[in-house]
């Protein structure tokens, strides 16, 4: 085996993995928000939309599963966890989202004087119904697109980086944030999902080496170090260079998340740019919108007596109905979710990454930090804890209680 070449192609596959149109979405936005304040903000943005999904990643090469990965809790929370990921990068949030990022990108700048409500729909029922028709009928239409659509978006946003960088599109301006512009950049790097994916792609990683003889954890960790650094390369200078040109538009306002993105695309290079970034971005959703339906039907079959056809169908209808509402709409709803769902996240990996085994500590670690998530999202105020104001109130709260769970016995898992 040619260890380079396997780094390098498996970092490739990393890449493509997390790559998608949530990713070019949310930058620019971020970007217009805070301005001046752009690489700090990015900084932070880039710990949770590209560090850890590789850690997430690498949590798996202890040997764990997805039955293992929160069952020392309990394997009736390790059950409602993973359920509760799959809903929320499924038919709550993720899915739809590619409906409605299909209508605003790819369609809303195209239909001039027609009424857009109803195109909504309309694109919302053509999308979903394409996106059943290929979950049902196992199509390697979205693998086909998918290898030739990344190529040409990455070309797209290589010509908008260049002309953005040697002909600036404007000047950035004062950060409209107040506080801690890293941690806003940290939370909004929740919206990508990807450290949440990662949990249930982690597996996928490990058993694919796992295939070709690298069954040593050492050895796999050499592995996915090498491709998480190629990986978090190509994501980083997407990243940093969406953000930095979203704040050189930070001077208008009231832009929406598609929105902005297109407004970067034509300042950049022109209307027929913009059509053909927005064309793009729209297609590769229905790649994402393909796999995720799969993956969710997958996971509601074996969990329930459903069939996969019909969960299939409950998804995409749900979906279809979500995705008129707008993607702005969506986006405010998961902000909640998220703010309690990735915290929680954050301390599983770290917890696995390092092989913790005491069950206390394990469990009074991540149950606390639940709370504390909770707390945040109903407004508790929690001021009096550090960090609190930087919004990291679950930090210290998780340390402490993973050391009192260090001071106790093991307790028996609880099924």
């Amino acid at each position: 085996m040619n260890k380079r070449k396997e780094i390098l192609i498996l970092g490739l596959a990393l890449f493509s993995m997390f790559f998608g149109a949530g990713n070019l979405l949310f930058p620019p936005s971020l970007g217009v928000a805070v301005g001046q304040s752009w690489l700090m903000a990015g900084i932070g943005f880039f710990i949770t939309g590209v560090g850890l999904p590789l850690l997430g990643i690498l949590a798996f090469t202890k040997g764990g599963s997805l039955e293992e990965f929160a069952s020392k809790i309990s394997k009736k929370f390790n059950t409602i966890y993973l359920t509760t990921l799959i809903l929320v990068i499924g038919p709550l949030f993720a899915i739809p989202r590619t409906g409605s990022t299909t209508f605003e990108m790819g369609i809303l700048p195209l239909i001039g004087g027609m009424d857009p409500k109803i195109m909504a729909i309309l694109t919302s029922i053509i999308f979903f119904g394409l996106t059943l028709f290929l979950v049902l009928n196992e199509s390697k239409v979205t693998d086909v697109l998918g290898k030739f659509l990344t190529p040409i978006i990455l070309i797209i946003l290589a010509f908008i980086t260049f002309f953005g960088i040697i002909n600036p599109i404007g000047e950035p301006v004062t950060s409209v944030i107040e506080g801690s512009q890293f941690s806003y950049g940290f939370i909004n790097g929740y919206q990508t999902m990807d450290a949440l994916a990662s949990v249930l792609f982690g597996v996928i990683i490990v058993k694919g080496l796992e295939g070709k003889g690298v069954t040593d954890s050492k050895e796999q960790k050499v592995f996915l170090t090498g491709a998480g650094f190629i990986a978090a390369i190509g994501l980083g200078l997407i990243y940093f260079s969406l953000i930095y040109l979203g704040a050189q538009i930070s001077s208008i306002k009231n832009l929406s998340t598609a929105q902005t993105a297109l407004m970067v695309a034509e300042l950049t290079l022109g209307s027929s740019g913009k059509m053909a970034f927005g064309i793009c971005v729209a297609a590769a959703c229905l790649t994402t919108s393909v796999g995720l339906t799969a993956l969710v039907s997958d996971w509601f079959s074996k969990l329930t007596n459903m069939s996969y056809k019909t969960v299939a169908i409950v998804t995409c209808l749900f979906s279809a109905i979500l995705a008129v509402a707008g993607l702005d709409y969506i986006i405010s709803l998961a902000v909640p979710v998220l703010v309690i769902l990735y915290p929680v996240t954050i301390v599983l990996i770290v917890l696995n990454i390092f092989g913790v085994e005491n069950k206390n500590s394990f469990a009074f670690s991540t149950i606390v930090t639940l709370i504390i998530s909770i707390l945040e999202v109903l407004k508790f105020d929690l001021s009096f804890i550090p960090l609190a104001s930087s919004g990291f109130a679950w930090i210290i709260p998780a340390i402490v209680a993973f050391l009192i769970g260090k001071t106790m016995k093991n307790r028996a898992c609880v099924n």
